[in-house]
């Protein structure tokens, strides 16, 4: 395996070098998952790449789909071995992001089990305009970002108005 990017002074990259300790649940040339020190209940698992990357957009474009296909496994595992109902699938970019490494959480849900909703208040859009407006927004950002328009365009994406 090539020498991978690392932060020395990043928990999480100690942990994929195996110096910090860490009860490792999964771990391949793209992915090592561990149980969250803090875990909002037993099993709350997180998935890093190996490579010291902070955000979801500094991982590279070849290593966004396997990245996501170790999540998806976890996602099943954490339910499955934690004997769940569903789990919940979550990730911070900079804002609440405790540790600047890219990490998906991945936490065993029942219902019923305290957690609400979002664990934020929801909000609504003033109006339809309102609503259209945020949509205009961030289909004009995906042209402006290396995915642009034919990666994930207004018809990938779709335009069907307000859901």
């Amino acid at each position: 395996m090539t020498d991978l990017p690392t932060d020395p002074d990043c928990v999480f990259c100690a942990i994929v070098a195996g110096t910090a300790p860490a009860h490792v649940v999964f771990s391949d040339d793209h992915v090592v998952a561990f149980l969250d020190r803090t875990p909002l209940f037993s099993g709350h698992t997180l998935a890093v790449p190996r490579s010291h990357v902070v955000t979801l957009a500094d991982l590279p474009a070849d290593e966004v789909g396997p990245y996501f296909e170790r999540v998806q496994r976890l996602a099943v595992a954490v339910q499955a071995g934690m004997e769940a109902s569903g789990s919940f699938v979550a990730m911070n970019n900079i804002v609440s992001q405790s540790v600047p490494h890219l990490h998906t959480h991945v936490v065993p849900r029942n219902r019923k089990d305290g957690l609400k909703g979002f664990f934020w208040p929801r909000q609504r859009y003033r109006d339809d305009e309102h609503m259209a407006d945020a949509a205009a927004a961030i289909r004009t950002a995906l042209g402006n970002t290396a995915l642009g328009n034919t990666a994930l365009g207004n018809t990938a994406l779709g335009d069907a108005g307000p859901a």
